[in-house]
């Protein structure tokens, strides 16, 4: 069994394994997908990203030079050829499935390009895997949202039924139901090379961190709005969510990967990364330390319309990640908005932002090396 109380394997991301490694990734344009990239050249991985143009502007991809140190390809996951073309051109050895529609209210004036995406784009992606002899292990990124959310104080674990109440939370876990019927049924038999491909799912929290625009989402708009010295309108202060910051689940899929590759299906299963109870907490609190943070008198309100339906409440249950792979989140919540608002005062200010993000990246490697008692 990885980790194991007292152990630094789990919590420090093995240089050693991933050096010259040729990983796949799907979705680099994107915010997670940019920290990713970065995080793996930093590593001395060999990167190939597959994925839509940014979907901001601004964006990470421009901004932190992620395609600097990479092959960077534009293309579509609903596009099978093109899809499958460039994973085999690539030769990767590790396949990292980040590519989605992402957003819960975007998810609702357009479902059908959401399903498509989550879905169908997830059953073309192992389709280019099933035509790759060179790929030993793949990381399905899902979402927290793919459970059946009932509102219950507990925290959800990986044996609970798949659901979702809006057309993103629903395609999510649509995307865990392929991966499982393509797990037991193509992946962990032998191919015709006489091995079978371990395929992991992960599902992570509400991630916040520097370089993300997306519409809608809580940290990227109010850190807009103080920027601009305007006042925040909060939908739903009352919220509940799994605050992290980005570098805790992606160190989590890095993680998972390294022991699919090394250990094979004994891995191939469903994992959640997420916080520990204690960092899960109302949207309207975490306003309030952006604002302390952010100082120079922002403020926020509520807004009293009507919105779409979004869940209040949803905990994840992180013991599975602990015990088996010796993942646990190594930066409270406090230290997650501090490295979010110390990067966008960076970026105001003119700062080499790859260069910057490369920074928080190590300095975050750094704690993970002296760790302190759990």
């Amino acid at each position: 069994m990885a980790g194991g109380k007292g152990s630094l394997e789990g919590l420090v991301v093995n240089p050693g394994f991933w050096r010259d490694k040729s990983v796949f990734l799907t979705g680099h344009t994107g915010f997670k997908g940019g920290w990713l990239s970065l995080w793996l050249q930093h590593l001395g991985a060999r990167v190939t990203g597959f994925s839509l143009p940014p979907s901001t502007n601004p964006n990470l991809f421009e901004i932190g030079q992620v395609a600097q140190g990479m092959t960077s390809i534009i293309g579509d996951v609903r596009d099978v050829s093109k899809l499958r073309d460039s994973m085999l051109g690539a030769e990767p050895e590790i396949v990292i499935h980040m590519a989605a529609q992402p957003l819960v209210r975007r998810s609702y004036a357009d479902p059908v390009e959401t399903y498509s995406t989550n879905v169908m784009g997830t059953v073309n992606l192992f389709e280019a895997v099933r035509q790759c002899p060179s790929v030993r292990a793949v990381v399905n990124v899902t979402t927290d949202k793919c459970y059946e959310n009932r509102e219950w104080c507990w925290a959800y674990r990986e044996s609970e039924p798949m659901g979702g109440y809006d057309p993103y939370s629903s395609s999510k876990g649509c995307a865990e139901l392929v991966s499982s019927a393509y797990r037991r049924s193509f992946f962990a038999a032998r191919n015709d090379s006489g091995t079978s491909v371990p395929l992991a799912t992960a599902r992570a929290g509400n991630v916040i961190g520097g370089g993300d625009w997306a519409a809608d989402r809580l940290v990227p708009d109010v850190l807009f709005a103080f920027s601009n010295d305007k006042p925040v309108v909060i939908r739903s202060p009352g919220a509940i969510r799994p605050w992290q910051h980005v570098l805790e689940p992606i160190r989590g899929y890095l993680t998972l990967a390294e022991r699919l590759y090394v250990d094979g299906q004994d891995y191939a299963e469903a994992f959640n990364f997420g916080p520990r109870d204690g960092d899960v907490k109302p949207v309207g609190w975490v306003v309030s330390e952006l604002s302390r943070l952010w100082g120079k008198d922002a403020k926020w309100t509520q807004n009293g319309g009507q919105n779409p339906h979004e869940a209040t409440l949803l905990k994840l249950d992180i013991s599975k990640a602990s015990h088996r792979l010796g993942w646990t989140p190594q930066l409270n919540l406090v230290q997650a908005l501090g490295l979010t608002v110390d990067w966008t005062r960076r970026l105001l200010e003119g700062r080499n932002m790859r260069d910057t993000t490369w920074e928080q990246i190590s300095g975050y490697q750094d704690t993970l090396a002296a760790p302190t008692s759990n």
